[in-house]
């Protein structure tokens, strides 16, 4: 299984060294997944490139004109089909662990990334099948949640990440955050590690970490404690 995500940018080398780097890097190098990258600069016919222009009706800011855009997408479009045209945007649904799950099982994506104070909403309507946001605050251009959202997907495909079963333990993945974790000395400053971790009683460590999962969650999050009760 291998997956394929375009990513349409104003400003593309912002993408580039995440985009060349550790689990993303690995996963374009076993085949698993690819990423390419689109300057939508480059789906202008102007002299001067231009992809943003001023609001109808006045305002403050910039928009990213229609054209470039749906010349892009269209033509990508005529190659392959996509399972979801992404927008990220402040104003779209919370992007969370299960949509990452859902987007990890298919097989192209285009995530666009918007600029300025947005994009034309006849793009929104006509060719945009999801609009997502990573958070309540605005950034200067959506690339930097794009790759927050192809880390978050490209992680759970499967064979990306050496040890499957730790991608499926992550936060989130049932609900509830992750426990505490230790490693070697067992003690370091005066500081020991739970008796239990030491015990090799696997049945017991699997018991620990389920109460301090749901603890921690209690703790921290009680908005998924309620979510978990109501399953």
């Amino acid at each position: 299984m291998s997956i394929r995500i375009d990513i349409l940018s104003v400003v593309p080398r912002l993408l580039e060294s995440p985009l060349n780097e550790s689990i993303l890097k690995r996963a374009q190098e076993k085949g698993l997944a690819e990423i390419v990258v689109h300057d939508i600069r480059d789906y202008t016919h102007d002299k001067h490139h231009i992809v943003d222009e001023p609001p109808y009706g006045g305002g403050a800011g910039m928009i990213l004109k229609p054209e470039p855009i749906f010349e892009c997408i269209e033509s990508l479009a005529a190659q392959r089909t996509y399972d979801e045209i992404i927008y990220v945007t402040a104003d779209g649904e919370q992007f969370t662990q299960r949509m990452a799950n859902q987007f990890s099982l298919a097989a192209n994506i285009i995530i666009l990334c918007g600029h300025y104070k947005g994009i034309d909403d006849r793009i929104r309507q006509k060719l945009i099948t999801r609009e997502i946001s990573i958070g309540d605050y605005v950034l200067t251009g959506g690339e930097l949640a794009g790759l927050v959202m192809t880390d978050a997907i490209l992680r759970l495909v499967p064979g990306v990440i050496g040890d499957g079963e730790s991608a499926l333990t992550d936060s989130f993945q049932d609900g509830l955050l992750d426990c505490p974790h230790y490693t070697r000395p067992p003690e370091f400053r005066g500081m020991k590690i739970p008796d239990v971790l030491l015990s090799g009683n696997h049945k017991d460590i699997a018991l620990w970490r389920e109460e301090q999962r749901k603890a921690r969650t209690a703790e921290r999050r009680r908005d998924l404690m309620e979510k978990k009760k109501e399953q």
